[in-house]
């Protein structure tokens, strides 16, 4: 794995920085890589967290461990305590002269562009960049995007077509627009392949804590299933292991989301959808390493390899085979440019939204 910095090793000017005392290792390793392309150091920052959240965070390293390994970049990670820690680590890479440094998550768009314009020679990468319209992105900053949808539209029509309720479960953790595409990609995929089936839609809160609550995400799955879902897809972080709970103390199928997490609760996950952040993290470092990279905002979809779903093998063995082939199908058709899947929720959609609960006709 890429290695973790120790902070009590830091000179004294670099130290200065402000929280830097704060950051917590996520572990105390040599560098890794080397090799002829010693020289390029690339410097992640895990989202709170960190190393082994088995969800975004583990994404990003795997990228970094590739990069490390392929293309023999010097890799090192902080792991922040806090969110006001996120500049100061991104700074000390900076300072110490790395060529790159990614921050993992949305939550870090403020800050990268903060610190890429403090340090126009480095170049800087953030996962799940949020842009603010209208203004352009530093020179030197890689805006790394999803279309979620992509993914969310192909597991939104495998829960169409294996309800047998005619309704199926959407539970976000933040409501907010990076989560509101992972919606409106699934409504638009169930009522591609079951026009007459509903959505119940819920979101936990409205701060980031909302991707950190089981208690409540297992709460709002109950009430989903109560209403007749027997089909539910989280999009929620943490939130989502109470989902799981649920869905597998009421005897209903859920859906996983960045990764594969059949493993949480085999026998009730029935695919998952998968926002590849190891490959976007890799086609920065690759670009880096070619010197061909590029700031502004690079979008990864099912033609980039960026989003998916699990498909194939044991893990995807409870998807009825008339719904494989058919999303299979549809993948084709979007990764073509034959279907295109809505980016955002429709005005009617979005209004609906208003309590805890909403849900569609």
């Amino acid at each position: 794995m890429p290695a973790a910095l120790s902070l009590r090793r830091v000179t004294a000017a670099v130290a200065a920085l402000a929280a830097l005392s704060l950051l917590l290792p996520a572990r105390d390793e040599p560098p890794r890589g080397g090799g002829a392309r010693a020289a390029i150091r690339v410097g992640l920052v895990f989202d709170v967290g960190g190393r082994g959240d088995r969800s975004f965070n583990d994404a990003a390293d795997l990228g970094l461990a590739r990069a490390a390994r392929e293309l023999g970049v010097t890799t090192e990670v902080l792991e922040p305590s806090g969110a006001e820690d996120r500049e100061a680590a991104m700074r000390l890479f900076a300072a110490r002269g790395f060529d790159l440094v990614i921050g993992v998550g949305f939550i870090f768009s403020t800050d990268v562009e903060v610190v890429a314009r403090a340090f126009p020679a480095t170049r800087f990468a953030c996962l799940d960049y949020a842009a603010v319209p209208g203004r352009a992105l530093p020179e030197n900053l890689a805006g790394l995007t999803f279309r979620e949808e992509e993914g969310a539209f192909l597991v939104g029509a495998i829960a169409g077509l294996t309800t047998a309720t005619g309704r199926v479960g959407f539970i976000g953790g933040m409501d907010m627009p990076l989560v509101h595409r992972f919606e409106a990609g699934y409504r638009a995929g169930v009522r591609e392949v079951c026009p007459a089936c509903g959505v119940s839609v819920a979101y936990a809160g409205t701060t980031p804590d909302a991707f950190r609550d089981p208690v409540k995400g297992k709460a709002l799955a109950v009430s989903q299933v109560a209403a007749g879902a027997d089909v539910l897809f989280h999009v929620s972080g943490a939130t989502g292991h109470g989902v799981f709970e649920a869905a597998r103390d009421m005897g209903v199928k859920a859906i996983g989301v960045d990764r594969d997490q059949h493993d949480e609760m085999p026998g009730t996950v029935l695919t998952s959808m998968i926002k590849r952040a190891d490959v976007a993290v890799f086609e920065a470092i690759r670009a880096l390493v070619e010197g061909r990279f590029e700031g502004g905002i690079a979008s990864f979809g099912l033609a980039e390899g960026g989003v998916g779903y699990v498909s194939e093998g044991p893990h995807a063995a409870g998807i009825p085979a008339a719904a494989r082939a058919r999303a299979a199908a549809l993948a084709a058709q979007i990764a073509r440019g034959e279907l295109e899947v809505p980016p955002a929720l429709t005005p009617a959609a979005a209004g609906r939204r208003r309590g805890a609960l909403t849900t569609s006709p």
